[in-house]
């Protein structure tokens, strides 16, 4: 990263970030902008962490159909179902990270510390915090060689005081980089993709670009796939110019896909059809 004084800002120079900026604008503004969003925009927003919840899972290993995930009561996964206790964790978080805005702004780690808490929904000494030396990580999605602890805790550190410092950096960028950080560090022992998803959208929501978040970027990652997402983190793990720039124009796309997917709610509500 620049070492300038608001290294995220520097991010918005690189080459397609600031196109990818204005092209999530205009697609947040088009879902604000709709005729739905001034009469029924709570029902846009529960849709929307039905269905960002949903893709989250979906990276994790858990491609649960929309119409499933409504259906279902229980996802405990006592009935032998092991993908069930993913997509609790992924409906969950999206319940969460919404509660959560105002200690983001001045202990993200404390944040991030109780998605994870909520994510696993257990006891363990290992729930809620950092993994130590020598602990395994469990991330279905994630190849990449894992970073030691003490990397992990200097990196977070870093993370947070960006998050604190309130980057003139667009919305768009701080939510990637964010994202990228957390997927790249897998800071906690289980959970971490779906754990930075939540995250991302914590940004995006407190940054004011989609405050009632009702565009939901994890439908996006999850339809421009698995394969498209480790290629993209690929690239922002590289560290290089062209490699942090895909990272965040992937995630741009992503959310632009997810200001569809909310669009496409409030035509068919308008139409009586949802």
């Amino acid at each position: 990263m620049s070492t300038t004084a608001d290294p995220l800002a520097a991010l918005a120079d690189l080459p397609g970030v600031a196109d990818s900026v204005d092209s999530v604008r205009k697609a947040v503004d088009r879902v604000y902008g709709h005729r739905v969003m001034r009469r029924r925009s709570n029902e846009i927003t529960s849709e929307a962490a039905l269905r960002g919840a949903r893709g989250s899972a979906a990276l994790s290993s858990a491609d649960w159909s929309l119409e499933e995930v409504r259906r279902r009561t229980d996802f405990s996964g006592g009935d032998g179902d092991k993908e069930a206790p993913t997509v609790g964790a992924a409906l969950r978080l999206t319940a969460e990270a919404g509660q959560l805005l105002s200690i983001w702004r001045q202990s993200p780690l404390r944040v991030l510390a109780r998605l994870h808490l909520v994510a696993a929904a257990d006891k363990s000494d290992a729930v809620g915090r950092p993994r130590l030396a020598g602990e395994p990580v469990d991330e279905p999605l994630v190849e990449l060689p894992v970073p030691d602890a003490e990397e992990v805790a200097g990196r977070l550190e870093g993370l947070s005081q960006l998050i604190i410092s309130e980057s003139a950096a667009p919305a768009l960028v701080g939510a990637a980089i964010v994202h990228g950080e957390l997927l790249a560090l897998r800071p906690f022992g289980s959970h971490n993709g779906l754990v930075a998803r939540a995250a991302e959208r914590t940004v995006l929501v407190g940054s004011g670009l989609d405050p009632k978040s009702v565009c939901p970027a994890e439908v996006g990652h999850a339809e421009l796939g698995r394969a498209a997402y480790a290629a993209a983190l690929d690239g922002y793990v590289s560290g290089t110019p062209e490699g942090m720039a895909a990272w965040i124009t992937h995630c741009g796309k992503a959310i632009e896909l997810g200001a569809r997917e909310s669009t496409a709610v409030c035509e068919a509500l308008q139409r009586g059809a949802a």
